[in-house]
């Protein structure tokens, strides 16, 4: 597994090397086998095509030569470490790793459970469509649980004035320095703030009506109840202004087994604490009173 570098000042920091896959190692070598000296594909998960020089000891990419690796898994991206291509994942009580999608934006995945929808089309292009129901052009976000920043990438994208995203987990930040996906704050012209923290606990020191939107894409119910509860969305109507849009991701998670209604209990929860709630997309759409 590839150690974790301690965090920098502005928490995301890309990392210049390539990442590889075993479909990327495969085109690789079979293009060599066909006698070819240059791959003309992307080792940045599609985020740039510069492509890589080939040789029997290994590839160039951006100037850097970097040796062939050894068997790679699938499902798994790899990133060079200094010495060796070794898995972008972690272990820390939890296996969190980076995943590839057949969409080039990767998801990620805490024990095997997958963090982001990937089935019918990217996570980015999943977020691009959430974010489009709050209309942030202009305005100031609250981006409550950042995860890899697909929601705060969609907010810079569409003109939001100002982002302030929190993450609590320290390995999804460790993740967001090897995405070349994830947004980097130093790189936004000021307007994206990520913090390392609890916003459960982070959102009491907010001032009132300090935010135009906010976007809630918490962890299931099971893993933080606390961020469905009453009390905090009482703090999201405090620091919301009035007409401020929120959409509050839900899923749909015991629908089959137990018949629950988790996104009608949350529509529920925000009417009483001060919120239009309805349901839209895989969660529900608010408006501030």
């Amino acid at each position: 597994m590839l150690a974790p570098p301690p965090l920098p000042p502005a928490l995301v920091d890309h990392a210049p090397g390539p990442l590889l896959t075993l479909d990327l190692l495969d085109a690789m070598r079979a293009a060599l086998a066909r006698g070819e000296r240059v791959w003309p594909g992307s080792l940045d998960l599609g985020r740039s095509h510069g492509g890589a020089s080939l040789t029997d000891e290994g590839f160039a990419w951006r100037g850097m030569r970097y040796p062939w690796p050894g068997p790679l898994r699938p499902r798994t991206l790899y990133a060079f470490d200094g010495e060796a291509f070794v898995p972008v994942s972690r272990y820390a009580g939890k296996l969190i790793k980076l995943v590839p999608t057949a969409w080039g934006v990767p998801t990620f995945e805490i024990d095997g459970i997958k963090m982001l929808p990937t089935a019918k089309e990217s996570p980015l292009d999943d977020a691009r469509r959430k974010v489009a129901l709050v209309q942030p052009r202009g305005k100031r976000v609250l981006d409550t649980c950042g995860g890899l920043g697909y929601f705060a990438a969609c907010c810079l994208e569409a003109g939001a004035a100002a982002i302030a995203s929190f993450e609590k987990n320290e390995d999804v930040l460790w993740l967001r320095t090897l995405n070349p996906w994830s947004p980097d704050p130093a790189a936004s012209g000021g307007r994206l703030s990520l913090a390392h923290a609890d916003v459960a606990q982070a959102i009491t020191a907010l001032p009132d009506a300090s935010f135009d939107v906010a976007l809630h894409d918490p962890p299931r119910f099971g893993i933080a109840g606390e961020l469905y509860a009453r009390s905090f969305y009482d703090q999201l109507a405090r620091v919301l202004r009035p007409g401020a849009r929120l959409f509050h991701y839900t899923g749909s998670p015991n629908k089959l087994t137990s018949g629950r209604d988790v996104p009608g209990e949350v529509a529920r929860r925000l009417a009483a604490a001060g919120f239009r709630a309805e349901r839209a997309l895989d969660g529900v759409l608010a408006i501030r009173r």
